[in-house]
């Protein structure tokens, strides 16, 4: 198993930055990619951005040139910068495994809430 914990939420006005760091714990040789969805009020959650085994990243447009997602040991970061009004949601640090170790799983973190206000 895998527990994730994330911290960094809070507020910030548009135009700050704020940084989310998400720390894996238990199994953690099983992690291939760890990333983060966000989740709006009534809408679904997105990918933000996620960072393979390797330092492959992945960004959803909206984010491209503003976040920059980065891993190092069992942590994954996401540094936000530029940040806009819409960037408001619950940000959800996610992994998965590496299926040739353990076969597929996911795990998702509880879940921090970032509010940019204008």
């Amino acid at each position: 198993q895998v527990q994730l914990i994330e911290s960094g939420g809070g507020l910030v006005q548009a135009g700050g930055s704020l940084r989310l760091s998400c720390v894996a714990s238990g199994n953690t040789f099983g992690i291939a990619t760890m990333g983060w969805y966000r989740q709006a009020p009534e809408k679904e959650r997105e990918l933000v951005a996620e960072v393979g085994r390797f330092g492959n990243t992945i960004y959803t447009d909206s984010v491209k040139g503003r976040f920059t997602i980065f891993r190092g040991g069992d942590a994954v970061n996401l540094e936000m910068n530029a940040l806009k009004p819409e960037d408001t949601a619950v940000y959800f640090c996610h992994a998965d495994s590496r299926v040739e170790v353990m076969g597929l799983y996911e795990w998702w973190g509880p879940g921090t809430q970032v509010i940019v206000s204008s």
